[in-house]
């Protein structure tokens, strides 16, 4: 009986242990920042000194380095609100596909917290931001805290508790170490770009790692009252949910033969720049007094001719379904989902790879034939490519008819029809926005649809998105066998 209660007692007391070490790193943190904030609220002298000193040494090491500039903006971004809302979102959408609705309400609870303590703490305080000699960026609202900091720290922080069961265990310390760089990176460029003081930077951090041990040590209460054992944050939040949340956890290879897949990729990619090259030097400048160069001069024209306010601000609109930023949403909405839901990566290669090689496909192209644009009114100015082939037609083209590819075999619901209409209507649409915006000729619409038809074709030969499909691998959530797919999410949804 003494042994038993020795057995029993040995966890009871490591986890008294850990919690007592876990309060005491919270309350420190938030001791850390308490003082910070008196300090700043207070404007203690040689703070207020150390901080101007280390802006204006930043400001003049990076001012003059515009390509430094540039690259600091990139890395400051992966902290920004739109980043963070869209990484917790999907992983959210995720979880509760693969049915872990604690880890989901964990990861909406800490985030939408982060979101509260920043403006309202800014508001408290009110501290100016930094005053440079050569401003490099700016930032609305105030200083105190570093929201990038702050946000990041949480966020980032959060995502790895959740997921670190779900790496090998020879990968946990190098996905923290990773994940630790990438919000020290994002603090320093928030000072670097002159847009934050040390001291907000530093008190995001200290903000952050207290109300992510607040929410990880509730978690664990949770788990306790649950009658299941609290691990260490090494090993996650809950780590039975490992092979749940793991990406592709039976997928042992993305490709069978992944070198041939390569070289054959290689060598398509160059025959369908050569078909590119060759169609468009002949429209381009061979097909004078033939169809296509009657067609190139008089619809451009005959578009120009009926332009009307109306028309062009939905052709503004439409047009922006197809550029960089629309396409590369759709994406990363699109991939996660499908990767939550049938477990594969490689539908997720073929998507990528079929967005990577439209782009490298449409820039070379366009520097080779450097077809001039339509002798029109160019509603949208000059533009750093030339005319041939439409970039924002072929990209639409190949998203959605990557998309379509991928739905059509993985259910027999009737709304996977809706992805076969966005294929067409997308790209039709998209290209008659275009050439009404007088930013293209017909002859860059075939273009586009060549490019898009050669390629998506050579990756569905080599890749095959749907191989797992024909392999009888079914989805996490079984969409045929229920009305809806929110009447699934609602069970999951539910606490067990």
């Amino acid at each position: 009986m003494t042994a038993v209660r020795e057995v029993l007692r040995r966890p009871i007391g490591h986890f008294a242990e850990r919690s007592v070490a876990g309060l005491a790193t919270i309350a420190g943190a938030g001791a850390a920042f308490g003082l910070l904030l008196m300090l700043v609220r207070f404007r203690w002298s040689p703070l207020y000194t150390a901080d101007r000193a280390v802006a204006e040494w930043f400001n003049d090491l990076v001012a003059s380095h515009g390509p430094v500039v540039t690259v600091l903006q990139a890395a400051t971004d992966l902290g920004g609100r739109p980043v963070l809302i869209w990484l917790v979102t999907i992983a959210v959408v995720g979880l509760l596909i693969r049915r872990q609705p604690r880890l989901a309400v964990y990861l909406i609870v800490t985030g939408v917290g982060g979101l509260i303590l920043d403006p309202s703490l800014k508001t408290l305080v009110g501290r100016l931001r930094p005053i440079v000699d050569v401003p490099v960026a700016s930032a609305p609202g105030n200083s105190f805290p570093s929201g990038h900091a702050l946000g990041s720290f949480v966020a980032y922080g959060a995502l790895l508790l959740v997921f670190l069961p779900a790496l090998a265990p020879r990968w946990r310390r190098p996905a923290i170490a990773l994940v630790a760089a990438l919000v020290v990176l994002i603090g320093l460029t928030r000072i670097a770009l002159g847009v934050h003081f040390v001291s907000d930077v530093l008190a995001g951090w200290l903000l952050g790692a207290a109300w992510l041990g607040v929410t990880a040590y509730a978690f664990r209460l949770w788990r306790r009252e649950r009658g299941r054992p609290a691990p260490p944050l090494a090993e996650g939040l809950e780590p039975e949910a490992g092979h749940d949340i793991a990406p592709a956890p039976a997928e042992e290879h993305v490709l069978e033969h992944p070198r041939s897949a390569v070289a054959e990729l290689l060598v398509g990619w160059v025959l369908v720049f050569g078909v590119l090259y060759g169609f468009g030097m002949y429209v381009s400048y061979h097909a004078g007094g033939t169809f296509l160069a009657t067609l190139d001069t008089e619809v451009p024209r005959w578009f120009a001719q009926r332009h009307t306010p109306a028309l062009t601000e939905l052709s503004w609109w439409w047009s922006k379904f197809g550029d960089t930023h629309a396409i590369l949403l759709v994406s990363l909405v699109f991939c996660p989902l499908v990767l939550a839901v049938w477990r594969r990566w490689r539908p997720v290669l073929f998507v990528a790879l079929a967005m990577f090689g439209e782009l490298s496909l449409f820039l070379t192209s366009a520097h080779a034939v450097g077809r001039p644009r339509p002798p029109v009114e160019n509603l949208d100015g000059p533009m750093p490519t030339s005319s041939f082939p439409s970039g924002h037609i072929a990209a639409t083209i190949c998203l959605y008819t990557a998309i379509a590819v991928l739905v059509m075999a993985r259910t027999d619901r009737w709304w996977r029809w809706l992805t076969v209409v966005l294929a067409v209507a997308m790209p039709l649409g998209v290209a008659a926005s275009r050439i009404y915006r007088g930013m293209h000729h017909p002859t860059d619409f075939m273009g586009a649809i060549l490019l898009s038809a050669l390629w998506i074709g050579l990756l569905y030969w080599v890749v095959r998105p749907n191989a797992d499909v024909y392999a009888g691998n079914r989805p996490s959530i079984e969409g045929e066998d229920v009305h809806t797919l929110d009447d699934e999410l609602a069970r999951a949804a539910r606490v067990d």
